[in-house]
């Protein structure tokens, strides 16, 4: 098997599973004042200090949560909330066109139901928003804005956002800016601080196990208003016990991820630029969608003409290579990629796409096997045609 789709889930690293296999076995519920409780307190601060120290923050700064999507809803509904609460001119929520559902639909439920007004800030064609298009979108009433959302690296194309321009536009505003950085930490160079108040980060994206994840919410931000409500963890903003071993694993895997970031980075980019010359050389007529210089380094996305992206999916992984048609989360779906509608790309081309994404178990030798398989798998599905 080739798995080439790592932006989905990247098999756990060998010290995430060490972490939390040491865990696994003993009892304790962090919230418990007994010995056993204290014990599970101790490893679920000390991963806490573990994940602030690499990603530039202060552990009162990390709310532990169930992963990325819940991480996405605390902060998109928790600080609308917060903000609309203090001020009720305060309505207006700006996202990209081009996040992921866990913070387009969230955003969207709240248009529907707490009276926000969403406006989609447009993109580019390689999917890179520009500053001065967020700058025209506040326009002359910052005031009503509750927050701002823009994903760190797009999870579909893998193009890097210019967050630190567009942390200073909202800053200097006085308005919380919220980033989807799922797709970034591990990757790139990743900090709370610069402007940035709220960072969502998941542990089975860099290595860690699934199920767990984290919101860092930067200091002198108002806490959000919980979405779950019960015992009262995570200082009131997240209620629920705490997974000891999974945020153990998750600690670890932020850690080797983070510290080795750069030699891992440069590892993947030599390998996915390759990926690309050579998968353009066996298919001339490919298209490479996404920014072609500030990408994630382990992701190659093509759209390829006369195929159907679910076609080709399938037809490659009967020959062993698994890869995928864009999000995860929205496979099954028969539908053009909002990511490339967004980039300006028609349904036809947004159908025909497939994501190839590089990870720390990738090798030389499942690019050659790609390589090797491509032609004959498009032009099968080319004699299939596009419904």
């Amino acid at each position: 098997m080739v798995y080439l789709d790592h932006a989905a889930t990247t098999p756990m690293l060998a010290q995430a599973v060490e972490a939390m296999t040491a865990e696994l076995g003993q009892v304790g519920n962090a919230s418990s004042l007994h010995s056993s409780g204290r014990r599970a307190r101790r490893i679920v601060e000390e991963s806490r200090e573990t994940i602030a120290a690499a990603l530039g923050t202060r552990p009162s700064e990390v709310v532990f949560t169930s992963g990325g999507t819940e991480a996405d809803n605390l902060a998109i509904k928790g600080l609308y909330w917060s903000r609309h609460r203090a001020d009720s001119r305060r309505r207006r929520v700006l996202i990209s066109a081009i996040e992921h559902h866990a913070v387009l639909d969230p955003a969207a439920w709240l248009g529907e139901s707490a009276g926000a007004e969403v406006t989609l800030l447009d993109v580019d064609q390689h999917g890179r928003l520009d500053p001065e298009t967020l700058r025209a979108a506040i326009g002359d009433d910052p005031g009503g804005i509750a927050l701002i959302s823009v994903m760190w690296a797009n999870n579909e194309v893998g193009t890097v956002q210019p967050i630190p321009e567009l942390a200073e536009i909202a800053a200097g505003y006085g308005i919380p800016l919220h980033t989807d950085a799922v797709q970034a930490v591990g990757k790139l160079p990743i900090s709370l601080s610069g402007g940035v108040d709220a960072l969502t980060v998941s542990g089975h994206k860099l290595g860690g196990p699934l199920g767990v994840g984290a919101l860092l919410l930067a200091r002198g931000v108002a806490d959000p208003v919980p979405v779950l409500h019960g015992g009262g963890q995570e200082r009131d903003v997240r209620s629920g016990t705490l997974d000891t071993p999974a945020i153990a694993g998750f600690a670890a895997a932020v850690r080797f991820a983070v510290e080795h970031r750069e030699a891992t980075a440069a590892r993947l980019t030599a390998l996915r630029d390759d990926l690309v010359a050579r998968v353009r050389q066996a298919v001339p007529d490919v298209i490479l969608n996404g920014h072609p210089g500030d990408r994630l380094p382990g992701n190659a996305h093509f759209s390829f003409p006369g195929c159907e992206g679910d076609a080709l999916l399938m037809l490659l992984d009967a020959k062993g290579v698994e890869c995928s048609t864009g999000s995860a989360c929205s496979a099954g779906v028969a539908q053009p990629s909002h990511v490339l509608l967004a980039m300006g790309a028609d349904a036809v081309r947004a159908r025909g796409s497939l994501r190839f994404s590089l990870g720390h178990t990738s090798t030389a030798a499942d690019v050659d096997e790609l390589v090797r398989v491509i032609p004959g798998v498009v032009e099968r599905a080319r004699r299939a045609g596009v419904g």
